[in-house]
């Protein structure tokens, strides 16, 4: 499974990217503006040192002006995929952007309906947001499942990209279950590396270590 981290911050995004933990980034407008930074600027800035995809998400309504962006927002790296909502709008751009050759990323997935649609627009990837679904009742990995389901019945080439991840076990479900890619706050990922086990179990290394340097 590839990761993607969800931020726009900059100086975080290269913290975990030092780890080997970053296959990717995905932004949006919510989290560009939480960084308080300019738009292009920031993306190109990450595009400057991440190889992987780079999601930039469009603000248009319809498909025309998407397009548009979409022509603009490629140009600012070389791994620029675009972002597109849901909708029909949506799915008019990522028919045209394929046809172009520019990558697309369906967001605000909620049900696997939803993902083949954008699968058969020719999406690149589609994001199913678990976290989401779980706060409303539902069990939000099932949409992961059934999706995995459905591309593989039909040989779909549309990446599954889990969003709105809480936690490790988000990520660990996603991965038993086949997903290809998981956007991960930085903080998420860190956590990736933790187990009570392994802290006690470095705790006692550090402790024999300093008493066989007593000793020697």
């Amino acid at each position: 499974m590839e990761f993607f981290v969800d931020s726009a911050e900059v100086e975080l995004i290269k913290e975990v990217n030092e780890m080997g933990l970053v296959d990717g980034v995905t932004t949006n407008p919510t989290l560009i503006k939480k960084a308080g930074r300019d738009h292009e600027e920031t993306i190109r800035e990450i595009s400057s040192f991440i190889d992987g995809p780079i999601s930039v998400e469009t603000l248009s309504e319809d498909a025309e002006g998407i397009i548009k962006e979409a022509e603009v927002f490629s140009k600012w790296g070389k791994n620029i995929v675009i972002k597109v909502v849901m909708n029909a709008e949506g799915m008019k751009a990522v028919k045209e952007l394929s046809k172009r050759g520019i990558k697309t990323n369906v967001t605000l997935i909620f049900s696997a309906l939803q993902a083949m649609i954008a699968a058969k627009a020719g999406a690149t990837y589609v994001s199913p947001f678990v976290g989401r679904l779980d706060d409303i009742g539902h069990v939000g990995m099932e949409i992961i499942s059934d999706i995995r389901d459905i591309f593989d019945n039909y040989s779909m080439s549309t990446k599954i990209l889990v969003a709105s991840i809480r936690s490790p076990q988000h990520i660990s479900e996603a991965a038993i279950i086949g997903a290809d890619v998981s956007t991960v706050p930085p903080a998420i990922l860190k956590q990736l590396l933790k187990h009570p086990l392994t802290d006690k179990g470095i705790a006692a290394f550090l402790e024999d270590a300093k008493a066989w340097k007593q000793n020697d």
